[in-house]
């Protein structure tokens, strides 16, 4: 009798089991396809949205050149302070490069029908934006358009006292970058010292009647004179000196601390510039010179804040080792993966007034700017992926032993040198 059939469905134990195939067998091959599919798809989106990031911030930008010709202040100083954010953040050259007049025209308007602290922005706008557009033609056409404004409102006593401080600043460094003609970077040297000679104290040794906020004036034209001094011929050095050495020292007696601490680097700068052109440079008051770099150095007035004392002591030990030894405090500075090494007061004086517009954005700049990589003689940008940049970083657990480290050895050492002190008992 032939056996009986066994029921087929779910709730049998033995269903209509298929033969293995070629479909079963690429099952597997198809998972490890959809899961590549997906990652590509994840990479293809965050591409787009890069991308729309990239116009939205493009967009933005747009608005903001648009705004500096806004009938409204307020709309144009808005403007005006987004598009300085911008440009101290990143790296615009291309989409800048394109709009540059535009940008000038509307730096224009602000710098003349402005006022006070709308043409400070307009200012240090102009000064970014020749950052951005380095060394050449393009930076100079904006120049030739921006200098005689410059010009007109730093020697305008009546204009905006703020407006002229910022244009003294903002027209020194705009003349480092952009300025094509030698005998024209002396003119405008000549500018800055027709205002802080006025700061002299007089050779009977009376002092001028200077308020603080044109005193800062005089400081901003003295530092922008001081900028432009690194990229002197060698003669016109030797005449600056002949000229100007015996009469700076008389700004170290300035109320402001201020003058007097740009006052004494700036007589430092003049000296390692002479030393280099002539090793053999005597000047005729130097020990009269010394003596009043000591006494900054060690100033202990009680009517002077303890702040700019402390301040102005720690410049003044530089200056004077500067001026004894023409020795420097070398100072370096990390970006990255490089560092650059602070080893002159020429190359101090250029990141300093570099730093002051750009800001907290200095670093992105030394690594990514190709002109500011010149100045500084950094080469090319280097190319480093952001897994590389990771490996090379410290793991915050490392970090966090080293600096537990650091404080236990300086806690011991501190706990050793209390322990030597002598108790004075009374007799």
């Amino acid at each position: 009798m032939p056996r009986a059939k066994k029921r087929s469905g779910r709730g049998g134990q033995q269903g209509n089991v298929q033969p293995f195939s070629d479909e079963d067998s690429s099952i597997e091959t198809l998972s490890h396809c959809s899961s590549l599919s997906e990652r590509t798809s994840a990479a293809e989106e965050a591409g787009e949205s890069e991308e729309m990031a990239q116009e939205d911030f493009q967009y933005k930008l747009k608005v903001y050149i648009d705004s500096t010709v806004d009938k409204s202040a307020k709309t144009r100083q808005g403007a005006l302070d987004g598009l300085k954010t911008a440009m101290a953040t990143k790296i615009l050259y291309e989409f800048i490069s394109e709009r540059r007049m535009t940008i000038t025209d509307g730096i224009e308007r602000c710098l003349k029908k402005g006022k006070g602290v709308e043409q400070c922005a307009a200012a240090s706008l102009a000064c970014l934006l020749c950052i951005q557009l380095g060394s050449g033609i393009e930076s100079e056409e904006v120049f030739k358009t921006l200098k005689p404004v410059f010009k007109t409102i730093l020697n305008d006593g009546a204009a905006n006292i703020q407006a002229r401080q910022a244009c003294a600043t903002s027209l020194g460094l705009c003349t480092l970058v952009a300025e094509d003609d030698i005998m024209d970077v002396y003119a405008t040297m000549e500018c800055f010292e027709s205002l802080f000679t006025h700061s002299y104290v007089r050779e009977d040794g009376s002092r001028p009647s200077v308020n603080p906020q044109t005193t800062q004036l005089h400081t901003n034209a003295l530092l922008s004179w001081a900028l432009l001094l690194t990229i002197c011929t060698s003669s016109h050095i030797r005449g600056i000196a002949q000229k100007h050495l015996a009469k700076l020292p008389r700004l170290l007696e300035n109320d402001d601390v201020n003058m007097r601490i740009a006052a004494g680097e700036t007589i430092a700068l003049l000296f390692e510039l002479i030393r280099d052109v002539d090793p053999e440079f005597d000047h005729d008051d130097w020990e009269s010179l010394c003596e009043k770099l000591t006494a900054l150095a060690t100033d202990c007035n009680k009517h002077r804040a303890k702040n700019d004392k402390r301040k102005q002591r720690s410049v003044f030990r530089d200056v004077l080792k500067a001026v004894e030894e023409g020795d420097f405090q070398s100072e370096t500075i990390r970006f990255g993966t490089e560092r650059m090494v602070i080893d002159s007061w020429v190359r101090k004086r250029t990141y300093d007034t570099f730093r002051e517009f750009v800001g907290s954005g200095m670093n992105y700049h030394l690594q990514a700017n190709e002109f500011i990589r010149d100045v500084f003689e950094l080469g090319p940008p280097m190319l480093i992926d952001s897994a590389a940049l990771k490996a090379m970083k410290s793991s915050r657990l490392e970090r966090h032993l080293y600096n537990a480290a650091a404080f236990k050895a300086r806690t011991k050492a501190r706990n050793k040198f209390r322990d030597k002190r002598v108790d004075v008992g009374e007799f």
